[in-house]
Order: C-alpha cells, then structure tokens, then sequence
C-alpha cells in the first residue's frame, strides 16, 4: 500500500511537472513597437492592465493630421503589429453601412424613410414594411440575430464552444429568407441592437444599386476615401495577407469570422488603423461620402442618442461619436469629438475590450473612460478554469477507490479526467484565474491514472447485471468526451 502511495505520489510531481510547461499562457501586451513613438506610449498609459491584451494598433487624428502606432505582436508567434496591420473590426461595419445609407440618400437613389420593399422586393415577410432608417438606428423591432434554423442554432452553439466561425454558411439568400420569416415586436420605434437590421440595411441598398454589398461599399465609401487596405472577407480566400491573429484574453486562438449574410453588420470586414483613421477625419470634417450618417437622430438612453450607425454619448459635458465592434478573438473602437477635433481608433487582437484605451485617447480621465465590459461575467470563465482543472481528477481518484469496479469503467473515468483537463485549458479564463493551478490538476489526473493502473490487472473487464446497457452506457461517455476535447483542439 505504501509503494502505492509512493508510486502515484511520483507520477504526480512528474505529471505536474510536464504541465507547467503544457499550461495555458495569458496574453500580455508586448514590448514591440511600430510608427510613432509618442504616440505608442500614450496608447500604453491608457491600457490599465496589460494582461489579456497581445497586440494593437491605433490612430490619433488632431487638427487633420493622422499618426499611427502598433504595439505589441499580431500573433503567438511575436511578430509585431504595424499601423498596417490589418485586424478583424466587427461592428464598426455598421457605419459603413449608415454612411451607405446616408450616401445612397444624398444622391437621391433611396429615401431614408423608403419602406424595405421598395428597395429590397425579394424581402416578402411582414419585414418589408419597415423603413431604411429604422433599420440603420435599430428601431425597426428586430431581434439582435436570427439563424433561422435550429441546426443554425445549434452549430452557433458549436462554434462559441470550438472558437469556429459561427457564421460560416449564412449568405445573402440565407438572410433574405431569414428575413421573410421575422417580425417586428413591439419594441419597434425603440432602439434595439439589431444585427439583422443593419445586415437587412446593407444588402437592400446593394439590391437597389444592382451590385453585391462589398462591391457598393468599396465603389461608394472606400475608393473615395482611400482605404484601399479595408476588405470584406465573405469567404476564407478574401481574407487579408499579414493579418493579426485574433484569441481569447485567455490565449486560445480563434477562427476569423467570415460570410456574406452578415457582412454588413461587421461578419468579414477587415481594416487597419491607418484605413480606419482616413475614414474617422473626413467623417469629422464632414468630407467623408454619407458623414451625415453620424448625426444624432433619435435617443436611445439619457446619455446616449443614435443617427445611421453611429453612436454619440455624453461624458460629463463632451460628447463623443463612436461604434466599437467585437468578433470573436479582436475588438475595435472608433471615436471621435467634435468640439476638439481629435479622432482615435484602436483594433486588439483578443477579446479583451479597448473602448476604454480609445476614450482615454480622445482626453477622457479613467473615471470617465470607464472599464472594458466583459465578454461574459468574470466568474463564469474562473469557475469553468477551477471545476474542470480538479473535476477530472477528483472523479477518477474517487472511482479509482471503489470497492466494485470493473475496466470499462475505469477506462471511461481515466478519458474523462484529461478530457476536463484539455476544456480548463481551453475555456477557462486564465487572466482571472492563476495559470500555475491547471498543472496541480494535470497532477491529480496522472495520481488518479497511477492509482488506477495498480488496480487493472484485478479488476473484470465488465461488472454488470446488463452488461450491453454498460457497454452502451460507458461508450457514449467515451465519445462525448472524444467530442469534448475536439470541440476544443485547434
């Protein structure tokens, strides 16, 4: 019995060992540098926590003048982001697609207040009697998102847990039908974040004009304003050479988002700093094609109003415009004010908010810039980091130790216990929860194999009174764990 002890003891400081090396490793905000330098340390004074942060670019614009900066590396591997560099920018998009609106108006082509249908006749469902400038504002009673199926659903559900795209497949004809199919609640006349609505807005203005939305985007807003490194990448092909590459703040890398369906809401489009810039001062200087987008219409709180996209609310007694955006593994904030004249974009490559890092740029203290939201409450990712690092473990000690036991079993548990361990590695947060725990676990988990491998030799291969139920029993177990861990592999 001692030699046992002795022995799972060992293969447990082995194992623990091993894991410091295997565990997870939080992205911090590296030392590299690109563009200007003044400008990279003000963008570093205003990241209060380097953690969770690996690379990002900006842009400052003040008095007409853009300066750009990258800071820290693109991707795992350390090659440093440049102003240059181009990143996913999410919802940003949005107001590109305000500006189309504001532009395509401008000219006579549509009217804000156009019913859908005028514009978009293929749209057949009671959505079609909504107006252009609902849709554009989030007034127009739509739900954020709409799969339309529940395999839509279900591969959303898939993605969120694999750090796949979720919305791979959802194209124009897919959104139309989505469309046919929604009503508006309601909530219509109150402004309600709808991705659906502003991805409806984008393709109806492209349906109008006879061209595809990338195309009218690029035609329309891009060319004009010369940001020819802005892309809208509908399948993986389009997708941008040198570009960042998005994770978790926890470290886990993430698929890049792509799709036609969605494309005007922000699913696809990819830009720099420098891009973004070029278009957040012509916007100020009311130069840029639609910039009327970003006047104030209509309110959504008492700090907050709404125009076509654009966001502007008051800090104290500023005013900011702005729009962020948030893909899986990047977020970007674009900002602006117009009684000082600056203008700043800043575009991470995790999931860890810059809303803040950009409002402390545009001159806004700490208290007023506020602290980046989380993209899901702090404990859920801590507890998902602690339960699955120990539960595996403790699990397989527990079965291990009992009485009646049999091999089939034992196999299962001892699958189970590293299977949890390969989740806590992928799903938990780590910049909340000390990265030097999941080797303890990886320790516990080998103890439990140790101990169980002592006991094999003795054990039956099948302890059952229906031995075909627990065969059926274990091996749907040793699949779900076999799903577990490919659901979370790269």
């Amino acid at each position: 019995m001692r030699r046992t002890t002795v022995t799972t003891l060992v293969v447990a400081l082995i194992a623990g060992l091993v894991g410091i090396a295997l565990m997870p490793r939080v992205p911090r905000l590296g030392p590299h540098t690109t563009g200007d330098a003044e400008l990279a340390d003000a963008a570093r004074a205003a990241v209060t926590d380097p953690s969770g942060h690996r690379g990002l670019a900006v842009a400052l614009v003040e008095n007409g003048r853009i300066r750009t900066a990258g800071l820290g590396d693109r991707d795992p591997a350390g090659r440093p982001v440049e102003p240059g560099t181009p990143f996913e920018i999410g919802s940003v998009t949005k107001t590109l697609t305000g500006m189309l609106l504001a532009d395509q108006a401008a000219t006579g082509v549509v009217h804000p207040d156009d019913a859908l249908e005028s514009t978009w006749p293929a749209v057949t469902g009671p959505l079609r009697e909504v107006t252009l400038a609902e849709l554009a504002s989030h007034r127009a009673g739509l739900p954020r998102v709409a799969l339309g199926s529940p395999l839509a659903w279900a591969h959303l559900m898939w993605a969120n847990v694999s750090g796949g795209n979720p919305y791979a497949g959802q194209d124009v004809d897919t959104l139309r039908g989505t469309s046919d199919r929604v009503s508006p609640d309601g909530g219509r006349g109150e402004v309600h974040y709808s991705n659906v609505g502003v991805s409806v807005l984008g393709h109806a203005l492209a349906a109008k004009a006879g061209v595809a939305y990338p195309d009218l985007l690029h035609t329309r807003l891009l060319r004009p304003l010369g940001m020819t490194a802005t892309v809208v990448a509908t399948r993986t092909d389009d997708l941008p050479a040198n570009r960042a590459q998005g994770s978790r703040a926890s470290g886990r890398p993430l698929d890049p988002w792509t799709g036609a369906g969605y494309a005007p809401a922000g699913i696809g489009p990819w830009s720099t700093a420098e891009d973004l810039a070029r278009l957040a001062a012509a916007t100020l200087a009311g130069t840029a094609p639609g910039a009327d987008a970003a006047t104030a219409r209509f309110r959504e709180d008492g700090d907050t109003r709404i125009g076509y996209g654009w966001f502007t609310t008051r800090h104290g007694d500023r005013e900011v415009v702005w729009h962020n955006g948030a893909t899986s593994g990047f977020r970007s904030y674009v900002g602006f004010e117009r009684a000082t004249g600056r203008a700043v974009v800043v575009l991470g490559n995790t999931d860890r908010g810059v809303d803040p890092i950009g409002r402390r740029l545009l001159g806004l203290s700490e208290r007023e810039a506020g602290a980046a939201a989380p993209v899901v409450p702090g404990w859920i990712g801590a507890g998902l980091a602690v339960a699955f690092t120990f539960l595996g473990g403790l699990s397989l000690l527990g079965t291990a130790r009992r009485r009646e036991l049999d091999r089939v079993t034992l196999l299962a548990a001892s699958v189970w216990a590293f299977a949890y361990l390969g989740l806590a590695h992928r799903m938990g947060d780590w910049s909340v929860v000390p990265a030097w725990l999941w080797p303890l676990g990886a320790g516990l988990s080998a103890a439990g194999v140790a101990l169980a491998a002592t006991r094999w030799r003795a054990l039956p291969v099948l302890d059952a009174r229906v031995p075909w139920r627990r065969l059926l029993s274990v091996a749907s177990s040793l699949v779900a764990a076999v799903l577990a861990v490919a659901a979370v592999s790269d």
